[in-house]
């Protein structure tokens, strides 16, 4: 897919639901995004390819979601200097918390921004993906402007007679 600005990946089909959060939320703001399912232990030379490539296809932000041991975005982190955004995912008998710490317990140099465990975390990747390419394109930075604006408006309407 050409002009691709945000990769956002998945170590397993599975994990498809939780991910397809980010991909609304950076539909809903107009930003190119492809979804792929790319794993660190079962595929990791395709998952090297893929990463070391984004760059030159035009891509600005990867968002790694995965759970378990959750290597999925430290080993993206390795293979590209663009932003990676870790979404641990609940798919353990620990609900997560495994996740969560091996995506945020990465080693200096090989950063990870890690947002909460699950849908949640996903849709805040999104977001957090959206303020990343905000920082150098003035029209992304003005419609999170608004967006952030429309829910200050919505919380203050909330009417509890």
């Amino acid at each position: 897919m050409p002009n691709v600005e945000v990769a956002i990946m998945m170590g397993s089909k599975s994990d498809l639901p939780v991910m397809e959060e980010s991909a609304k939320i950076l539909r809903e703001f107009g930003v190119s995004c492809e979804l792929k399912v790319l794993s660190a232990h079962r595929t990791p030379k395709e998952t090297a390819a893929y990463a070391e490539k984004f760059r030159s296809n035009g891509g600005k932000v990867f968002i790694c979601g995965a759970g378990v041991s959750a290597a999925l975005a430290g080993f993206v982190a390795a293979h590209t200097s663009l932003p990676v955004i870790g979404v641990p995912i609940d798919s353990s008998p620990l609900n997560g918390m495994d996740a969560l710490l091996s995506t945020a317990q990465m080693p200096p140099g090989v950063p990870v921004g890690c947002v909460s465990i699950g849908k949640a975390g996903a849709k805040n990747a999104a977001f957090l993906a959206l303020r990343i390419l905000g920082v150098t394109d003035k029209t992304m930075a003005q419609k999170l402007d608004h967006y952030t604006e429309e829910q200050r408006k919505a919380a203050l309407n909330t009417d509890l007679n």
